[in-house]
């Protein structure tokens, strides 16, 4: 019996994305390219909805 998942599971689109934004490990935060904070960016928000980075899971395993 094959469980019901692997039926029906498909891998994850890959989509080409340019992140207008980078982690700052001094500073702890996703900074823009001329080193402006990416949180607050109004328009960055409204366009991506969020600015995520992948430090804290690699830190902390209950994010």
């Amino acid at each position: 019996m094959q469980p019901f998942a692997l039926n029906y599971a498909r891998p994850a689109a890959e989509l080409e994305v340019t992140i207008p934004y980078a982690y700052d490990s001094g500073l702890q935060l996703n900074v823009l390219l001329d080193g402006r904070i990416a949180a607050k960016d109004h328009a960055l928000l409204r366009e991506l909805g969020t600015t995520t980075s992948t430090a804290g899971s690699k830190t902390h395993f209950d994010d």
